[in-house]
């Protein structure tokens, strides 16, 4: 699907002001309410918008803790990447999941209350990853930049 700048002025507002009312985006993005409408949902129709959500803050959810964990496999066959994903899927603490390239074959993003629940969810939920060779946890300190919102 071709993207114009319309599409791309509706995607940037939409980004950051996900409850705006289709009036309030139609001026904004200088159309009329029924076209920015028909837009929408031809970008919501093509995927372009996956879905619609609410971003919780998760210190004010009780978990200011942020825990990038590395995992390199033993090996790299079909079923040893498929079992560990669908394991790592399971793990509800887990916000992300990348297979890599580089010196890790997975980078996973932990949101945690402190290094106590850490150690809790390394416990009951890493160390029993099949598969797993090495894993190195780090804390990240401090946020310097996060958004959801994609540049169009």
């Amino acid at each position: 699907m071709e993207i114009d700048d319309t599409d791309r002025r509706i995607l940037t507002v939409l980004q950051r002001h996900g409850r705006i009312t289709n009036a309030e985006l139609s001026e904004r993005v200088h159309l009329s309410p029924s076209a920015c409408h028909r837009r929408v949902q031809r970008l919501e129709g093509a995927g372009i918008i996956r879905a619609w959500v609410a971003l919780l803050d998760a210190r004010a959810m009780g978990r200011p803790s942020t825990v990038y964990v590395e995992i390199k496999l033993a090996g790299q066959s079909e079923e040893v990447l498929a079992a560990f994903e669908r394991a790592v899927a399971a793990i509800p603490d887990v916000l992300e999941c990348h297979l890599m390239a580089g010196t890790a074959d997975y980078l996973l993003k932990i949101l945690a209350r402190d290094t106590e629940d850490f150690a809790r969810i390394h416990r009951r939920y890493l160390s029993r990853l099949p598969g797993v060779a090495q894993m190195q946890s780090s804390f990240a300190l401090r946020t310097v930049v996060s958004t959801t919102a994609i540049p169009v």
